[in-house]
């Protein structure tokens, strides 16, 4: 009986990893989860990602400590405040304050190191360039051209004994695509946390872009959308 192959994969407890977690495991893939504490605001997700990832048994989650919040910039790990009720034109141009800079690649080099440790030749992540944000960092030419420079930065790739690829199955998905793919694999979405700015309970704010693009899936998809909501 042959061997899993090992992926890492990116969890941050929302929709689209959640869903790119159940198609790596579709695909026969050993899942190493990481998440990230980072100093979000929303860091309740964190606690959703640890649902999932014990759903889905995978073989390890990591959870890493590091601490954007001594640079700022966003609003997830500032005192800036999270926009809420923007149209979905809006959301669809420009880039946001949420927008956490470097941010992927932050988390893409912890990725790197771990699948170098692991001998593993794959990493997902669940970026998604149609229903977004606009956050740079999600692009499918940033996707291609960091994975470019990983095939030249590890001694694994210099000494023949890797070559990675990165996985984004849900980068030219609508949101609805997405959560209809998640379901017809079985996710159950109730287990995810979208939101910037939830309650300590984890009750949604329903007006943030994450919420909106969330509600905007779920409807598009004729499903009702299980997240609990502030009333």
């Amino acid at each position: 009986m042959s061997e899993k192959p090992k992926t890492v994969l990116l969890l941050s407890g929302g929709v689209d990893s959640t869903t790119t977690l159940a198609i790596a495991k579709q695909h026969g893939f050993d899942v190493h989860a990481l998440t990230f504490r980072y100093g979000q605001r929303h860091d309740i997700e964190i606690a959703a990602a640890q649902r999932i990832a014990a759903h889905f048994k995978v073989a390890q989650h990591v959870v890493v400590n590091i601490d954007l919040r001594v640079f700022g910039g966003s609003a997830l790990t500032s005192d800036l405040e999270v926009p809420k009720g923007r149209s979905l034109d809006d959301i669809a141009h420009g880039i946001p304050i949420t927008y956490v800079p470097a941010r992927n690649t932050i988390f893409l080099s912890y990725a790197l190191a771990w699948a170098e440790v692991l001998t593993a030749s794959d990493i997902f992540i669940g970026v998604n360039a149609l229903d977004y944000s606009g956050y740079p960092d999600c692009r499918p030419e940033y996707i291609t051209a960091y994975q470019h420079m990983a095939n030249l930065a590890t001694k694994a790739a210099v000494e023949g004994r890797q070559c990675l690829t990165i996985h984004t199955p849900l980068i030219h998905l609508s949101k609805a695509q997405i959560i209809q793919k998640g379901r017809e694999l079985g996710v159950d979405y109730a287990l995810t946390l979208s939101c910037y700015d939830p309650t300590p309970t984890g009750a949604a704010c329903g007006g943030c872009d994450a919420c909106l693009l969330r509600l905007k899936g779920f409807a598009e998809s004729g499903l009702t959308d299980p997240a609990i909501y502030r009333s």
